[in-house]
């Protein structure tokens, strides 16, 4: 199974959470502080919700999208979608066992045209020992090659 995800930043994260469970007519599959993520069944969709500040986040779509991606079912399946992304001649970047979103995971990351990044990833750990927050920003994935937990830095 795989589904698309959209990952958005949102100021106030509770009102958010309101909105989506309405919308979606689904309670959250995991809270975490200043985190939230929907795993919705109709349609497929992964809606996760990082709660960053009002002055960052700012009204309106600009400053809405975190990042995008797409979730499939094993590390094999990532593996795959990595290879088929470098033979299609597009630039990628790798995370193995890597603790972001509160969760271990395989990515690859890739950005469309305009810069919007894209992850193709999958879950090996829903709560993992050393969970990591989902804090970085567009900005800071762009800034780290397009990596959602570099080295010492926040996960996106």
């Amino acid at each position: 199974m795989s589904r698309v995800q959209l990952a958005l930043n949102v100021s106030d994260l509770e009102a958010s959470i309101e909105f989506y469970s309405k919308m979606f007519g689904v309670q959250p599959h995991k809270l975490r502080p200043g985190y939230a993520n929907f795993a919705i069944t109709e349609p497929p969709l992964k809606l996760v919700l990082i709660q960053i500040s009002e002055s960052d986040r700012g009204v309106g779509v600009q400053g809405a999208l975190n990042h995008l991606g797409v979730e499939v079912g094993s590390a094999d399946e990532v593996e795959a979608g990595a290879s088929r992304l470098r033979d299609a001649g597009l630039a990628t970047f790798d995370e193995k066992d890597t603790t972001c979103c509160y969760a271990l995971q395989d990515k690859v990351w890739v950005h469309d045209p305009a810069g919007a990044p894209w992850e193709i990833y999958t879950v090996k750990d829903e709560n993992p020992e050393d969970a990591q927050p989902a804090t970085a920003t567009v900005q800071l994935i762009a800034d780290t090659g397009g990596a959602c937990c570099a080295p010492g830095v926040p996960c996106g």
